[in-house]
C-alpha cells in the first residue's frame, strides 16, 4: 500500500514499538506537525545519509524508516513545543518531494518477513542473554545509575528485538542495517552479532585495572 509521508530526516533510527521524544524548534517542523494536528497525527522518521539534522538544506535520507504517531504534544513558551511519539511500522521511501518546506515522500509498507519463528525464538533467547549482559556491564563500568529492574525483556519477538536494537550505544548508522533486513531472523541476527561485538569489547574493559585505563588515557 502507497502512502504520501510528511519526513523528518534525524540523526536516529527509530524503530516499531520504541518511543522517541522530539523537540520542535524549526519553523519547518512546527508547520509540518500542525498540518499533521489536522489529520492524522502520523509522520516518517528516517536516519539522514547525508546533510544536517537541522538549521541547514533538506537532508537526503535513508530510504528505510518508521512512522511514528504522535502521542503527546507540549506547547512551550517560546513558541516550540516537546513532541512523544511511538514508532509504529516499517516503510519504505519510493520518491521524495520538497514541495513543502519539509521533505515528503510517496512511500510503501516494509513489512516483515516472518518466516522460520521457531528459529526466531531460538535465536531470541540468546539474544535476550546477550542484552542482559551488555546492560549489567555498561551500568558497572560508566557508574549509570539504571535500574535493571525497570527494564522488562518483553516476550514479543519483534518488541524485544527493536528494543534491544535502541539500547544499544552505538552510532545511528550501524543500527540502520537491523531496520533495513527483510526478515525477523535477518534482523535478530544483524542485532546479535552487534551485542556479541560490543559485549566482546566490554568484557576486555572489564579486566582493566585503573592503572591500565589512565595509560591508555594519557596515550589518546
Amino acid at each position: 500500500m502507497n502512502n504520501q509521508l510528511p519526513l523528518f530526516p534525524l540523526n536516529t533510527v527509530l524503530f516499531p514499538g520504541m518511543p522517541l521524544h522530539l523537540h520542535i524548534f524549526e519553523n519547518r517542523y512546527k508547520l509540518m506537525v500542525n498540518q499533521l494536528m489536522d489529520q492524522e497525527p502520523v509522520f516518517g522518521v528516517v536516519l539522514i545519509k547525508r546533510g544536517l539534522e537541522s538549521m541547514g538544506p533538506l537532508a537526503e535520507p535513508h530510504l528505510i524508516g518508521t512512522t511514528a504517531r504522535i502521542l503527546k504534544v507540549d506547547p512551550l513558551k517560546d513558541g516550540c513545543f516537546n513532541l512523544t511519539v511511538i514508532g509504529e511500522k516499517r516503510f519504505r521511501i519510493k520518491s521524495v518531494s520538497d514541495e513543502y518546506p519539509y521533505l515528503t515522500a510517496n512511500t510503501e509498507d516494509y513489512p516483515i518477513d516472518f518466516k522460520r519463528p521457531l528459529d526466531v525464538y531460538r535465536r531470541i533467547r540468546h539474544l535476550r542473554n546477550q542484552v542482559q549482559f551488555y546492560l549489567q556491564t555498561i551500568n558497572r563500568l560508566d557508574d549509570m545509575v539504571i535500574d535493571l529492574d525497570q527494564i522488562q525483556m518483553p516476550d514479543d519477538p519483534f518488541t524485544l528485538i527493536f528494543l534491544a536494537a535502541s539500547l544499544l550505544q552505538i552510532p545511528a548508522h550501524e543500527k540502520q542495517p537491523a531496520l533495513n533486513a527483510e526478515s525477523a531472523m535477518e534482523i535478530c541476527h544483524t542485532v546479535e552479532r552487534l551485542y556479541r561485538r560490543e559485549n566482546a569489547v566490554l568484557r576486555k574493559l572489564s579486566n582493566i585495572t585503573a592503572e591500565q585505563a589512565q595509560g591508555y588515557a594519557l596515550l589518546n
